[in-house]
């Protein structure tokens, strides 16, 4: 009975967003109950649908990355989510607003994975000497939920709210980067709307995909080599709105940018 009240959540969420529809958070809707470990299996049954349908995992995504807002939800460790390929905009491309409910973008460092890191234990030095690449990124994010109404254990199931991603073209080496000091400017029409530096990820982003890796560790799984992993939020999200333009620059790392369409 368990395993069909998951796949009940799981098929409840996807088909929210093939529908691209609100709906009531899980935690009211269908299981008050539902723990973190069970909202991880319903992701796992979520990846396995996409798998299904023929799509691929470009890579995890970390959520929940500042401190700040473990207190805000009351947990101690971020959260993990999967970018899927149909979720990718070409840097530059657009972003058809209506294919989404209430999105909302945040400025991120990506991390191409050169070889497996297997927890526990990993640190954030070891994470950087495994890492091919680091690219700037820019993460929309749009929850399911109505009006982003949500518990730690629903957004979880929610696939940690991914949506879309759009990465920057220049692939640059970590060891020539201070990564914890590298800048973004997150602009939407021409306004600068945050700002940030990559040690708002739990003080450096490489330790996010440590933290990854260890999480992974307790089922057993991995991060593996040719994931592309976004490290989690280095500004505040911006609620996007048709017609607009988004811009992010990065310290040495490049621009990424899109537009909204309708």
């Amino acid at each position: 009975m368990a395993v069909e009240v998951l796949k009940k959540i799981a098929d409840y969420l996807v088909d929210a967003e093939i529908e691209k529809r609100e709906v009531v958070k899980v935690t009211t809707a269908i299981k008050p109950d539902l723990t973190v470990e069970e909202a991880y299996q319903v992701q796992d049954l979520i990846v396995q649908r996409k798998l299904e349908e023929g799509h691929r995992v470009v890579g995890p995504k970390m959520g929940l990355t500042s401190k700040a807002k473990w207190d805000q939800m009351g947990v101690s460790e971020p959260i993990y989510g999967h970018v899927f390929d149909y979720m990718l905009i070409e840097n530059g491309g657009a972003l058809p607003f209506s294919d989404l409910l209430h999105p909302k973008v945040e400025a991120e460092i990506a991390f191409v994975i050169g070889e497996d890191i297997e927890g526990p234990g990993v640190t954030g030095a070891q994470v950087q000497a495994k890492t091919a690449y680091v690219l700037p990124a820019l993460e929309i994010i749009d929850s399911r939920y109505e009006n982003f109404n949500f518990t730690h254990a629903d957004v979880i199931a929610d696939n940690a709210s991914t949506s879309r991603v759009v990465f920057g073209n220049s692939l640059k080496k970590p060891a020539d980067f201070d990564l914890e000091l590298v800048g973004a400017v997150l602009s939407v029409n021409g306004q600068v709307k945050e700002l940030g530096a990559g040690a708002a990820v739990l003080g450096h982003p490489a330790n996010a995909i440590a933290m990854l890796a260890n999480m992974l560790a307790r089922k057993g799984g991995k991060v593996e080599k040719g994931e592309i992993i976004l490290s989690g939020a280095i500004t505040s999200a911006i609620l996007l709105h048709a017609g607009d333009f988004v811009s992010g620059k990065f310290d040495r790392l490049g621009e990424v940018m899109f537009t909204v369409g309708e």
